[in-house]
């Protein structure tokens, strides 16, 4: 075990302050992610800020007809709130769809958006992994590498790794809107579309967050309404991450939005694959893998979207 200080945050100001000036902290709330991390030494923080304390557990409703989620709602509480299984089904679906009871028990909003890739490579320390150690090459981009559940776009020659949240998938299709604290204490909204980063030439950097800077709130906008479905295609029926999953809002028009999870870095979403929905699965999934750059053992993925789609709007 590496040593660390802990502290308790009673300032959500103060404590984005005191995340950028002590070298190597981290935040932590229910731990689900990082505490896995650290047993591992995939993570090594040297002073974990207890977030839980700030008050941030509440689900309110906004001025515009949305709801602004807490970070510390966990996901069970919005998975089961009477609100979102109204008028979000999608995302109560989705975070259904991910983990067990047991974690979601724990598992926060703000923590769900920061978990980290389950790539293998990333997680065996013995492989060279650019995520985790910058530099040291792509273990999955390598002859003979085991590639099947990582990504198909978004990629880059450093890094194929994929985002697992099923949450952030329905999120995107909601268009949500991060808020955070930033160490000045100034506020910032961050639309979720921009929030997590591609991996570019620096994997290492996964989201628009400044260093210290504190996920307050998840704001959804006014309900859109329409049919909504969330599937999670993967190797076996309980406590897998996804291959591929898709979330579907479709209105009666034949119009909606469409949001894969399982091909890329981030949630993946076109404004020019809705265009398509009405033209049917294959003209979306075109429109939203345009550019998918797969390797063998996953470009079957593509396919795969693209019949879950299929499906989804059959039965919608």
């Amino acid at each position: 075990m590496r040593a660390f200080s802990y502290e308790k945050a009673t300032d959500p100001a103060a404590a984005a302050a005191r995340a950028a000036e002590v070298p190597g902290a981290k935040f932590i709330a229910g731990g689900t992610n990082l505490l896995d991390l650290m047993k591992l030494e995939i993570e090594a923080p040297a002073h974990l800020i207890d977030v839980q304390g700030l008050g941030f557990d509440e689900i309110t409703a906004t001025d515009e007809g949305g709801l602004r989620i807490g970070t510390l709602v966990t996901n069970t509480a919005l998975a089961a709130d009477a609100r979102v299984r109204r008028d979000y089904p999608v995302l109560t679906r989705a975070i259904v769809a991910g983990a067990s009871g047991q974690l979601r028990n724990k598992a926060t909003t703000g923590g769900n958006l920061l978990q980290r890739t389950r790539c293998p490579y990333f997680y065996d320390t013995a492989m060279p992994c650019n995520k985790r150690a910058p530099g040291t090459g792509c273990g999955a981009l390598t002859t003979g590498a085991f590639s099947r559940q990582l990504g198909i776009i978004g990629t880059s020659d450093a890094c194929i790794a994929t985002h697992p949240s099923d949450m952030a998938v329905a999120l995107r299709a909601l268009d949500a809107v991060v808020e955070t604290v930033t160490p000045s204490g100034m506020t910032r909204r961050i639309a979720l579309e921009e929030f997590h980063r591609l991996p570019g030439e620096t994997p290492d950097q996964e989201t628009a967050l400044m260093p210290g800077e504190l996920i307050t709130h998840v704001t959804l906008p006014a309900p859109v309404g329409g049919r909504q479905s969330y599937h999670k295609v993967r190797d076996r029926a309980s406590y897998a991450f996804a291959l591929v999953s898709v979330a579907l809002i479709r209105q009666a028009d034949g119009s909606g939005r469409v949001a894969l999870g399982g091909v890329a870095p981030k949630p993946w979403r076109s404004a020019a694959a809705d265009a398509q929905l009405p033209n049917g699965a294959r003209a979306v999934i075109a429109a939203l893998l345009e550019g998918a750059r797969p390797t063998e053992e996953n470009a079957f993925k593509i396919t795969l979207a693209e019949r879950t789609l299929a499906a989804m709007l059959k039965e919608a």
